[in-house]
């Protein structure tokens, strides 16, 4: 049985493509799918692709995770600058987690230099644009296989 990485998406990242393509870039969300479940697919690995605007939503993806995941690739948006929800949700996961950031939240404004998320993410991929994702999946595959 091979194993299973989440790819949880928060909120906005529906949109790209289409929302502020000078710092998100061309690429779709299903682009950047496509792309991951084919690496992952390379190596012995399923992937699950997830995308939601709720929190609530991305919280109960990530307890789903618990039980069908062996790591989580996550962007959680601006959510990762605000929701102590999506950290304790990570915190009860056992399994490695990725963060990922399409753009350089450190060369952006303030408020987006902190990230919840990254107090409990195992490695972090930050302002390598869409590429980012493949980059984390690379992590994984050198964690799980």
């Amino acid at each position: 049985m091979s194993k299973t990485v989440f790819l949880i998406n928060g909120p906005n990242l529906n949109l790209l493509g289409k929302r502020e393509p000078e710092i998100y870039g061309a690429d779709t969300l299903d682009d950047v799918t496509a792309r991951c479940a084919a690496l992952a697919d390379a190596h012995g690995l399923r992937l699950e692709a997830m995308q939601s605007n709720s929190e609530g939503a991305l919280v109960d993806i990530i307890h789903k995770a618990r039980d069908a995941a062996a790591a989580i690739v996550i962007n959680p948006g601006a959510y990762s600058h605000t929701s102590i929800a999506i950290l304790d949700a990570l915190q009860a996961y056992e399994g490695v987690v990725i963060e990922v950031h399409i753009s350089n939240i450190h060369k952006r404004e303030a408020f987006r230099h902190h990230s919840f998320v990254s107090q409990r993410a195992d490695g972090i991929v930050i302002g390598m644009g869409v590429e980012g994702y493949e980059l984390a999946m690379r992590r994984v595959v050198s964690v799980l296989t």
